[in-house]
């Protein structure tokens, strides 16, 4: 992956965890990784944990961002939280698989829209 992939990428997450933070949201973890993947936030909104794919674009020429995460990534993704759950005796919360969206907007550098998809997706 290349230099500017990963920085977007990072400044995609920050974009996302401020976001979430000012919502009121709680983060918890941040990039947590297995051997077999990895889940962008883990947050809790109340009683409810959420695991968060954040996607970062600077535009919609391929689509939006939320289109990118495709069913073997949510596979992915609900196996990875199903892990954490289990490592973290988190069974008896309620839980949701959320796609932040961070679009840059390319007329106007450093200026980005967030959106929050809850349930984008489930088991």
């Amino acid at each position: 992956m290349s230099v500017n992939k990963v920085a977007a990428g990072l400044r995609g997450q920050n974009e996302a965890e401020k976001f979430l933070i000012a919502r009121g949201i709680e983060i918890l973890q941040r990039n947590y990784r297995v051997r077999f993947g990895e889940i962008d936030l883990i947050c809790r909104e109340g009683g409810v944990i959420i695991f968060a794919e954040v996607k970062f674009r600077s535009g919609t020429g391929f689509g939006s961002p939320a289109e990118s995460v495709g069913y073997a990534k949510q596979q992915k993704i609900i196996r990875t939280a199903m892990h954490y759950i289990a490592a973290n005796n988190l069974d008896d919360n309620d839980f949701r698989f959320d796609v932040i969206e961070v679009l840059e907007v390319l007329e106007k550098r450093n200026v980005v829209h967030v959106n929050q998809i809850e349930n984008a997706f489930g088991v």
